[in-house]
């Protein structure tokens, strides 16, 4: 098969045994705080197994965009050295809520790898569990046994809780989980030794394709565990190690997923792919980052100095330094690949398709940005070694390469490789000093502890009502108490509640709540995987009883306005740039507007000037807000509602109106 008929027959395969097929959620994250990037196909099913959300279907299977170059899953120096690490790939998965467990996920992940795809059965081995003295968990007998009816017990294995026991975090829903590993080695090699000494062992040929996870516990903040209600199934198979499998390669880079992309590559730079291992490794860096970084501005985030859009840029630097220094590519290079791109992926994400003029013209100007900034580097670099020759030393400070690395995007390898040739050495020591300064002062500006959730009494659900009061009477559904870079506050949740939670660009709301002796302040309000989430510094002492909660009106109305405004400037930049262009993120508070937007190039002074007087005369006509709530997605769309790639929208959606600008969109106005 090649990629597009493999993707397609796993889909086809869920779908005979009755799963919904679903589109991938967006690989940027909004309104998650928890996290910049999907980097696994259970992200867009968070709130199901938190209990805080509804199942679309009780099985789901999905092809879903990821990924992986931060926190714990940081693979971003293994790619292009070796043959299976991505930062952007496909995971392939299917997921039960709450409806078949062990027994039907384990046949039905056999059934499609030795009987669909005809995987050969001796070469694939299973892990289980093997139990933690830790947590007093026993071996997964349960996985092992419903294994047995398919396979020879030699070739199930016991793993550790780090391989065989997953976890969405520190806390939450987690389980252990059944890994399936295949040996894609010559008969010759594995006849010298068994696949099975050799699983989990990094071995690029004896790699995991399948993790089955049986989500069964909840980990308590004290790290206990407690059995769930109801037990879930979530699997994920990267897609591009199955093609490698299936289309009998020994590297991901040798299927079709990413031939076409390195043989126009090759073209391009007028090398031969498999003929240099430096060239190779630069090939397959710029292959690989290009796809994450086209899906990353298709799906709204473009490259910029801080959070998720910083981490854009950082891949997309990281390409263009392997190009200029193993491909000797001195000119913008990776926008030209994106044609080929689209030919292998635009069919099954049409984002692409749609965005290309825009995303092509995006990495243009991040390359020919970044090459000016490498000569300013190398000029200050050129600046450091003279003054090294004059005091006749060979060490080049590790701080001076620590500056180059945080202010010009130099990594060391490619300051080492130029100092290496001007007769000099780095000092790695000083280097790793000022590294691990740096890291150590990101980690604790990042540490936050959270404690359990604590019920205070049951409700079915959590309903906002702020678009039409900012006062109402709530009760306490649960709060928790969490410390952040060492002060103690509390998040609450209420039966229902005005204050609007952050998201959308929109930040959240403060005000207070107050019972018979006192008010409590509330200092922000933020979403959570479904959950609207208010910030106070004091706990209640009477949780149970009734209060009053209140928004704080005059802030309200300031970001309302500029919320509004937000929409009138999208519609009058439409107008006057072209309808190209499109939203790509905004921030609205109670001072400011922020609004990114797509286009080729600067604006104009006329062009602002032009927008400016449209946004006025919208503003004067003091149009009439037209709301329209839970409407049909398609229904908003005859409406002339404008559909944001990277964003995943309901079956229903909520429209607002103001004239001709027609936007969907969850905010206050």
């Amino acid at each position: 098969m090649n990629s597009k008929e493999l993707r397609q027959s796993f889909l086809d395969f869920f779908t005979s045994k009755q799963h919904k097929i679903v589109s991938s959620a967006p690989m940027v994250v909004k309104n998650d705080p928890t996290l910049m990037f999907t980097n696994a196909g259970m992200n867009q099913f968070k709130e199901v197994f938190l209990s805080q959300g509804e199942a679309i279907a009780p099985r789901v299977a999905d092809t879903q965009k990821c990924l992986r170059v931060s926190g714990k899953h940081n693979d971003l120096e293994e790619v292009g050295h070796d043959t299976y690490h991505h930062t952007m790939f496909e995971m392939l998965g299917n997921w039960s809520f709450g409806d078949y467990f062990k027994e039907d996920a384990i046949a039905w992940a056999w059934e499609y790898l030795t009987e669909v795809l005809k995987i050969d059965k001796n070469r694939l081995y299973v892990t289980v569990f093997g139990g933690d003295e830790k947590d007093k968990q026993e071996r997964d007998s349960e996985a092992a046994v419903e294994w047995e009816k398919w396979i020879a017990k030699d070739y199930i294995l016991d793993g550790s809780k780090k391989d065989n026991f997953w976890e969405m975090g520190d806390q939450g829903p987690c389980g252990p989980c059944s890994e399936i590993h295949i040996d894609i080695r010559s008969e010759e090699e594995r006849r010298k030794i068994s696949g099975k000494e050799l699983v989990n062992k990094d071995h690029p040929l004896v790699i995991e394709i399948w993790n089955l996870v049986f989500i069964q516990y909840n980990r308590k903040a004290n790290g206990t565990l407690e059995s769930l209600p109801q037990k879930h199934i979530d699997t994920g198979m990267g897609f591009e190690r199955l093609a490698m499998v299936t289309q009998g390669t020994k590297s991901n880079y040798d299927t079709d997923v990413f031939q076409p992309l390195l043989q126009n590559l090759a073209s391009l730079s007028h090398k031969k792919y498999g003929e240099n291992k430096e060239a190779d490794i630069a090939m397959r860096v710029m292959a690989d980052h290009l796809r994450a970084i086209a899906f990353s501005i298709a799906d709204g985030q473009l490259p910029s100095n801080t959070g998720a859009g910083y981490v854009i840029r950082r891949i997309l630097r990281r390409a263009v330094r392997y190009g200029y220094t193993f491909l000797a590519l001195e000119e913008p290079m990776l926008y030209k690949m994106l044609p080929v791109l689209i030919e292998t992926l635009g069919e099954a994400y049409p984002e692409l398709k749609k965005q290309q003029d825009i995303i092509s013209k995006v990495i243009f100007e991040e390359e020919q940005a970044f090459l000016r900034t490498l000569s300013k580097g190398i000029i200050i670099l050129d600046k450091y070694t003279n003054q090294l020759k004059k005091e006749k030393k060979s060490i080049f400070n590790g701080n001076w390469a620590f500056e180059l690395y945080d202010t010009y995007g130099f990594p060391l390898d490619l300051t080492a490789l130029i100092l290496k040739e001007k007769g000099f050495s780095v000092n790695q020591e000083e280097f790793d000093e000022a590294m691990s300064v740096q890291k150590k002062r990101s980690r604790q500006d990042a540490v936050v502890n959270k404690g359990d959730w604590i019920i205070v009494q049951e409700f079915s659900d959590e309903k906002f009502i702020g678009y039409d009061v900012l006062e109402t009477q709530i009760k306490i559904f649960k709060y928790r108490k969490i410390n952040v870079k060492g002060k103690t506050v509390f998040q609450l949740v209420f039966n229902t509640t005005p204050f609007y939670g952050e998201s959308g660009g929109q930040v959240g709301d403060f005000g207070y709540i107050e019972d018979n002796e006192k008010k409590y302040s509330i200092f922000d309000t933020q979403k959570e995987n479904g959950l609207i989430i208010h910030y106070l510094k004091e706990l209640p002492k009477q949780l149970e009883g009734n209060f009053k909660a209140i928004v704080d009106s005059n802030r309200r109305i300031n970001i309302t306005n500029h919320h509004t405004a937000t929409h009138l400037l999208h519609y009058a930049l439409r107008k006057v740039l072209g309808s190209h262009v499109e939203q790509k993120g905004s921030l609205v508070n109670t001072a400011s507007l922020r609004f990114d937007f797509s286009h080729f190039q600067k604006l104009t002074t006329e062009e602002i000037a032009k927008a400016e007087q449209i946004v006025n005369r919208l503003i004067r006509e003091n149009i009439s807000l037209q709301e329209y709530r839970e409407t049909p997605i398609k229904k908003a769309q005859e409406m002339g509602a404008m559909a944001l790639f990277g964003e995943k929208y309901g079956d229903k959606v909520r429209v607002i109106r103001f004239g001709d600008s027609v936007e969907l969109c969850g905010g206050t106005h």
